[in-house]
């Protein structure tokens, strides 16, 4: 949709999510062609002793403020895994609806992807863990400086994307 109207000559920005009920993280990097670069990140971090209702209202304004001031062309979100307890995991997809909400309401593509494709695409293998993520994301955004492991997730998810548009244009 938006992505046939941009400008090939103009970087994008992506604003990659990693949604959770206590912090959510984001990142925005700025892509051309196959360059990415740092712009943004930070984390989103609701009181823990609000109520469940106010706790995803916070997330939703964090995110839509995020948006306000970065003007990214596109979302990306990762995918909730499935947790044993499945309360946990309701309440995740929760979080993640309310972080999906900003973007889309703001007209942004939001694309979605599993933790293991955001693995891959920064790591090299989905099986990472958080500290590889991490790493990876000091390494290829050297001017992110050292971001918390939720604002480099949602980083790595925002490279993944730039990482998937990129093939999707070459096929």
């Amino acid at each position: 949709m938006r992505e046939h109207m941009m400008n090939a000559n103009r970087p994008i920005r992506i604003l990659g999510l990693d949604p959770g009920l206590r912090r959510t993280g984001w990142g925005v990097v700025s892509v051309l062609g196959s360059r990415v670069a740092h712009v943004a990140h930070g984390v989103i971090a609701p009181d823990d002793k609000a109520a469940f209702s106010d706790r995803l209202l916070t997330l939703f304004e964090g995110v839509t403020a995020v948006i306000a001031e970065h003007h990214p062309d596109e979302a990306a979100i990762e995918e909730t895994f499935l947790n044993v307890n499945a309360q946990s995991t309701l309440k995740l997809g929760h979080a993640r609806a309310a972080a999906m909400i900003a973007p889309a309401r703001a007209g942004l593509l939001v694309a979605e992807y599993s933790a293991k494709v955001v693995k891959k695409a920064v790591v090299g293998t989905g099986g990472a863990d958080k500290t590889q993520v991490a790493f990876m994301i000091a390494r290829l955004l050297p001017t992110a400086g050292s971001p918390t492991a939720d604002a480099a997730d949602a980083l790595a998810v925002a490279i993944a994307h730039a990482h998937a548009r990129t093939a999707r244009r070459a096929a």
